[in-house]
């Protein structure tokens, strides 16, 4: 009996032993396997990082870049509108600078028209005073236009003796000729100048030199265009110039000399330009 219990213990512990076995076998193939997919996943669990890390990469460098085009295309937009507010401002001042050259424009087309009225006024004046006075070949009176104004140059022998300032009958032929004229034109003023030469005065009397003379001299001529011409006194003005304006260092003789300069008004000018600017063919 003790022997059949041996046998049929030994009988369990052999099935028990290949089940175990069995087991055993099926748990390592399981695991094989098992470690097999882990190994397949951590390998793709690597190339996924992989993957993210180079995706990570490129997506900071296009968000770097995206952040790059937006600041430049905000300096676009700012320079966009810096360089609309420059053309606007450029504009402005452009119509500016066309509206300040349209007005000096039409200023310098008044002002020449202004003078060439003035220069027609004097050419007229010129000529009058050349019908009057007839011979114009005589050196002793000269007519001439400087600067838009008349002169007319008398010589001393014409007018005075020697150191006098009494006007010689001849010369108040002249100077009434020269009355008919200025009295036609009474929008005009003039001054009469005496000039003498540098040869100290010698003569006698009240006159202490060549300023005196030179003075007496304008004021003679003045006293005959008034007292004998019915010039208007208002419109004359007398004065003396010495030797200290001379026109010849050779020739003494033409330094002595009553010039009678004929004066346009400053308002008359004026006055010529305020017409021209009513001029529909300057304000065009």
């Amino acid at each position: 009996m003790k022997k059949v219990l041996l046998g049929c213990l030994a009988v369990t512990l052999l099935l028990s032993s290949c089940v175990s076995s069995k087991k055993y076998a099926d748990l390592e193939a399981k695991h094989k396997s098992a470690q097999d997919l882990l190994n397949s996943a951590t390998v793709k669990l690597n190339d996924c990082l992989e993957e993210k890390a180079t995706a990570s990469s490129r997506l900071q460098t296009l968000e770097d870049q995206n952040s790059f085009l937006k600041a430049n295309n905000q300096e676009l937009i700012n320079n966009m509108g810096n360089l609309t507010t420059l053309t606007t401002k450029g504009a402005e001042n452009l119509e500016k600078s066309l509206e300040s050259l349209q007005e000096k424009d039409l200023t310098i087309r008044k002002l020449n028209d202004a003078i060439t009225r003035r220069d027609s006024v004097n050419l007229s004046l010129v000529q009058s005073l050349k019908g009057v006075l007839g011979n114009l070949d005589d050196e002793d009176i000269e007519i001439s236009v400087e600067k838009g104004v008349v002169f007319v140059s008398i010589s001393d022998k014409l007018l005075f003796s020697s150191g006098s300032y009494n006007v010689t009958s001849r010369a108040k032929e002249v100077l009434g000729k020269v009355a008919k004229v200025v009295n036609n034109k009474p929008d005009f003023e003039f001054l009469v100048e005496g000039h003498t030469d540098n040869v100290p005065y010698r003569g006698n009397g009240s006159l202490l030199d060549n300023w005196d003379l030179s003075v007496k001299r304008a004021t003679a001529v003045v006293r005959i265009l008034q007292n004998d011409f019915n010039v208007d006194p208002k419109r004359m003005t007398a004065a003396g110039r010495s030797e200290y304006v001379p026109i010849s260092t050779t020739e003494k003789s033409k330094n002595r000399r009553t010039r009678i300069v004929v004066l346009p008004k400053i308002d008359q000018f004026y006055s010529m330009i305020e017409e021209g600017m009513k001029d529909p063919a300057i304000n065009k």
